[in-house]
């Protein structure tokens, strides 16, 4: 524990560049802090402080050692508050942010709320790229692959999209067989609120194959509005298939083209990288993994 005790002392005095204002901010004198580094200093067989009579500063050794005394006193804090924390439910505000998808997160987003009631949850729902770091956010949920290096990830569930349509839509206009079959017909389409792209759907197509010319009858920013729109016979939608499960079992949708069908998402809980997850954090992930995809 000396040296650890050491490295602390070290890591404070080289912060604050003086051994009084150190000793200060760690309730000793700057006389214990400087006979702490000293040691630390012949353990090491190494300087890591030039001192003078108004300040110290850091050799080239000591500034790489700092770093890694930084990293080591985080690691001793944070095992510190885990253990002391293991003796209580988990708490506190958990700010996460969820895509529109209500009918996909909300059952398991209430169940996680029953079960852990003195967690406070500050939820963004939103389609949007949202910066997880500098945005504030102790974890979101998203689609596709993980990108960011400052960021763990964990894949909660996949899902496939299907394009649908009522049988009343497809008794009145046909119902297309091939791609190119979709040329005339009413078009559903998403628009990505960040960049303002429609959605491509997952056609397979043949070579030099041209893109089928959908009518623009409804372009929305989110894909629930699409859902009611398909169900009330208005025109073909791509929604995933977690969303029109219940209506293709009443009989209200039915899908098409499934065998040009080429399509298969992720999931992903991501959330900032750090030396441990806080409880509350580590309990909601946990949770989400365990019954967002349940059954």
């Amino acid at each position: 524990m000396d040296s650890l005790s050491g490295i602390a002392f070290f890591v404070q005095a080289a912060q604050d560049r003086s051994f009084s204002q150190a000793g200060r901010v760690l309730g000793v004198s700057s006389s214990a802090v400087g006979k702490s580094v000293a040691r630390l200093e012949e353990r090491l067989g190494v300087r890591l402080l030039h001192r003078s009579t108004r300040s110290i500063t850091l050799t080239a050794e000591g500034t790489l050692f700092l770093e890694r005394c930084r990293r080591i006193l985080c690691e001793v804090e944070a095992a510190q508050l885990e253990l002391s924390e293991t003796r209580q439910a988990p708490q506190g505000k958990l700010r996460v942010s969820m895509p529109l998808v209500s009918s996909l997160v909300m059952p398991a987003l209430t169940a996680f709320m029953h079960r852990y009631p003195a967690i406070e949850l500050d939820v963004d729902f939103s389609d949007r790229l949202v910066d997880v770091i500098e945005d504030g956010f102790d974890a979101v949920i998203r689609t596709g692959e993980p990108t960011d290096s400052r960021l763990m990830s964990r894949a909660l569930g996949t899902y496939k999209l299907l394009l649908v349509a009522s049988p009343g839509y497809l008794a009145a206009r046909g119902t297309p067989l091939v791609p190119a079959d979709l040329t005339g017909h009413a078009g559903l389409q998403h628009k990505f609120p960040s960049s303002g792209k429609l959605e491509s759907w997952p056609l397979r197509k043949q070579t030099g194959e041209a893109e089928p010319v959908l009518l623009a009858t409804m372009v929305c920013s989110t894909t629930e509005a699409l859902l009611h729109v398909a169900r009330d016979g208005l025109g073909i939608a791509c929604l995933p298939d977690f969303m029109v499960r219940d209506a293709i079992a009443a009989g209200e949708l039915v899908t098409v083209l499934d065998d040009f069908n080429q399509h298969q998402g992720t999931f992903r809980m991501l959330w900032p990288s750090s030396k441990y997850r806080a409880p509350k954090l580590r309990v909601f992930i946990d949770f989400m993994s365990a019954q967002l995809f349940k059954g």
